[in-house]
């Protein structure tokens, strides 16, 4: 099968039975409904940058399994170029959905699983990377959106998955058969899980031997029976649902999405199952993921960045401040700080190294260190942001108000007329045209996508403590304190 369009794409989610609930009900047209939609296209968009000749070099590559054209979100990494090219297409597709396009945790789970289950054979002699490799193949000839779902709810945190109250609280084995296993449990925050063809499940911490029924990796088709979501919510989202809103969503065509993924007793077969207690590599898979998943913002977040920066820009000129000196401040800090989440995506990206399976790794203490900056920076750009913007960007009439014939004027002016008139942007801009950018950013540092800007920047790919403790394991400071005792003469 070639590459998918995006009408094409959207057309195969139609046929999927996928369960999905929203506000306490079931959703039955999930693929139009008004909350969900703007999701749909950010992914669509990956497809449609696929189609377009001008981006082919980053948006698709030859299969090292087929030979064939395919997606890169479908890619193992052959080379430190592809790595490279990895960011650039996130930067991109940042840059023109403003949003999270979902695409990037099945990618970095493809290339996780690819290279663990190849070491899980070497060293027990199981079927898993021949399983992946099948899975794999599949995914690529079909161009198919797979999420990667790692992070279970947890429970009680002190506690080991085994130890736990509910057993339910990391995803598990219940029943081992000839044909497969039966898996029950959960994973929370799942980034386009509703959008997504098949899921590819990965534990999410480290195991002991204890733990060996938690200790499970497989694939499974989002509409498999007993599998279910229930949509997250965000900020300011019912806005998306209101009539006549389209300039106070903020970014009326593209947003995130999240759910709560529920496994109720779910069959396996043995062909999908990349790991089956065999816990001591449940770690290797955590940190290969987080690995790839942490340089992934070094490009998504900067693409989105970039768009702030440029509405922040346009604030600044719409009311007239472009040219003061403080205003060019803020901006080239903003810059600075972007493009210094870049340069760490780019980094571990080109210090990369082959696995064992042949796929390439990223340099982990380099991607953690972009993460742990992704952590802070986008709140600092933000925040720059709003300075910029004024209080407007919170405090504005809905666009209802600038759109209202109701008279209350003494000369008979209307609210719509009114609110026109008091915040009128410079000479030259339209009010509309202000409204618009106010309700951008808006979106961006308070709305709806401030879930995939801000508050993924924090805890996307592991929470801050999450790097700092790789950055602790990878520094090499005995290395290094060598380093010293040599230059100053202490044997």
């Amino acid at each position: 099968m070639a590459l998918m369009t995006p009408q094409e794409y959207i057309e195969s989610l139609r046929k999927l039975k996928t369960r999905v609930y929203m506000f306490g009900e079931e959703i039955k047209n999930w693929v139009d409904h008004p909350m969900i939609r703007p999701s749909i296209n950010c992914v669509a968009m990956t497809y449609a940058l696929a189609q377009d000749p001008q981006y082919a070099d980053l948006m698709t590559v030859k299969s090292s399994l087929t030979g064939r054209t395919v997606n890169r979100f479908t890619h193992l990494h052959q080379s430190t170029e592809d790595l490279i090219n990895k960011v650039k297409m996130q930067r991109l597709l940042g840059q023109k959905t403003a949003s999270c396009f979902q695409r990037c945790v099945g990618m970095d789970a493809f290339n996780a699983v690819f290279s663990s289950t190849y070491e899980i054979d070497e060293k027990y002699g199981t079927h898993y990377h021949e399983n992946f490799k099948n899975f794999i193949t599949m995914v690529q000839d079909n161009d198919l959106t797979v999420d990667g779902a790692m992070t279970d709810p947890k429970g009680d945190r002190s506690k080991a998955p085994s130890a736990q109250a509910d057993p339910d609280m990391y995803v598990h084995v219940v029943e081992r058969r000839p044909d497969g296993i039966v898996v029950s449990g959960a994973k929370c925050h799942q980034t386009g899980s509703i959008n997504s063809h098949w899921h590819i499940f990965m534990p999410t911490i480290s195991m002991g031997e204890a733990d060996k029924d938690w200790a499970v990796s497989f694939a499974c088709p989002t509409d498999a029976e007993g599998m279910y979501m229930i949509y997250g919510r965000q900020s300011c989202d019912t806005r998306k649902l209101e009539e006549g809103a389209s300039i106070d969503v903020g970014n009326a065509k593209f947003g995130g999405q999240e759910a709560l993924v529920v496994l109720d007793n779910v069959f396996i077969p043995n062909e999908y199952i990349f790991l089956n207690g065999e816990y001591e590599f449940a770690g290797m898979i955590v940190e290969r993921f987080a690995g790839y998943h942490r340089q992934s913002y070094g490009g998504c977040k900067v693409g989105v960045g970039d768009v702030v920066i440029g509405a922040t820009a346009l604030a600044a000129e719409y009311n007239g401040v472009e040219k003061a000196s403080a205003v060019k401040d803020k901006l080239i800090e903003m810059t600075h700080l972007n493009e210094t989440l870049y340069c760490c995506g780019i980094a571990c990206s080109s210090q990369g190294f082959k696995t064992k399976a042949g796929n390439y790794q990223i340099d982990l203490l380099l991607a953690n260190v972009c993460k742990q900056n992704v952590t802070r920076f986008p709140y600092e750009i933000v925040r720059l942001a709003e300075d910029v913007a004024g209080g407007l960007m919170v405090t504005m009439p809905s666009q209802k108000d600038f759109e209202s014939d109701t008279v209350v004027g003494r000369n008979g002016e209307t609210i719509g007329d009114i609110c026109n008139k008091f915040f009128a942007a410079r000479e030259g801009v339209s009010t509309e045209d202000r409204q618009r950018i106010m309700r951008f950013l808006e979106n961006m540092c308070l709305g709806a996508a401030a879930v995939g800007y801000r508050t993924e920047s924090m805890h996307g790919a592991g929470s801050p403590q999450a790097q700092r403790i790789m950055i602790a394991r990878q520094g090499n400071i005995q290395g290094k304190k060598q380093l010293a005792k040599d230059i100053a003469g202490i044997k």
